[in-house]
């Protein structure tokens, strides 16, 4: 079984905490496919406090018999990025990829490749910025559920190694649990993701900053609840008192609407709590 990449070793316990919680905006997204494969999605989000709108156009292609992707965006910060991929291609498991952006009212430019082999019990990346020139890499390995990761980025100007994270994990049927050391060692996050029912998810994370020992260990619980087939609830709620709420209900086949709040428990009275909303068309 090939493991997940590195960057997605804890996404059960990160999607209980961050998915379906648009605070503080209003968001739409619409997505269309053509009858030639070519996918087109808009996305937009207002700022609720400031009135600020951002938006953005993308367009994907996929030739699958080739193993060819290529892919389009242009937002309104007028920055135009394009994106090309290989998968297996060349090797069975060997992805190559070719991005560069460029934005239309300045001078910023980025041009980047990735290197993505995965077989069983192994996933490895590497990123090459060659613009600034870095080497970003990672590589995860797994055997009998138990996961082990690690990543480093080296910068190839200063000659300086600029991070440095880990992560020790294991995976059950219906559970899992990380241990991330980020930050040279000096970031600890301990994370728990279970699904306790086929109607319930449950997960916890804690963190420690070796480096701040006075701000002591944030903690964080996180539920989500199924209603029925077409409707769920999430909660979460930290050791500051900030309570997360959001129902998401699927109004019809591709149109779900999600409803969302932060809430500061600990200041009720003041004008600290975020609302929020997300309407995804999907066709």
């Amino acid at each position: 079984m090939i493991p997940p990449n590195y960057s997605d070793l804890c996404k059960p316990v990160n999607d209980l905490f961050s998915k379906d919680y648009p605070f503080g905006a209003l968001k739409l997204e619409v997505k269309t496919t053509t009858a030639n494969g070519v996918t087109f999605t808009v996305n937009g989000a207002q700022d609720i406090k400031s009135g600020a709108i951002i938006s953005e156009l993308k367009t994907k292609y996929a030739d699958k018999v080739n193993g060819l992707t290529y892919t389009e965006s242009w937002n309104t910060a007028n920055l135009v990025t394009g994106q090309v991929e290989i998968a297996n291609k060349f090797a069975k498991g060997l992805k190559l990829e070719l991005s560069g952006s460029s934005a239309l009212s300045s001078a910023k430019r980025a041009l980047r490749s990735k290197i993505d082999y995965q077989q069983d019990n192994l996933f490895a990346r590497v990123n090459i910025d060659a613009l600034n020139p870095a080497v970003t890499a990672d590589v995860t390995v797994s055997r009998e559920g138990a996961l082990v990761g690690a990543e480093i980025a080296y910068d190839l100007n200063s000659g300086a190694v600029t991070k440095t994270n880990s992560t020790l994990g294991y995976s059950g049927p219906d559970y899992m649990m990380t241990l991330q050391g980020n930050n040279s060692l000096n970031v600890f996050q301990l994370a728990f993701y279970q699904r306790v029912t086929k109607n319930v998810e449950a997960g916890a994370r804690a963190v420690y900053d070796y480096k701040n020992p006075e701000g002591g260990v944030s903690a964080e619980l996180g539920t989500k609840y199924i209603l029925d087939q077409d409707a769920y609830v999430k909660a979460k709620v930290d050791n500051a008192g900030r309570l997360g709420l959001s129902f998401t209900q699927l109004l019809r086949p591709g149109v779900k609407l999600s409803l969302a709040g932060l809430f500061d428990t600990a200041r009720l009275q003041e004008n600290t709590h975020k609302l929020g909303a997300a309407l995804t068309f999907e066709a």
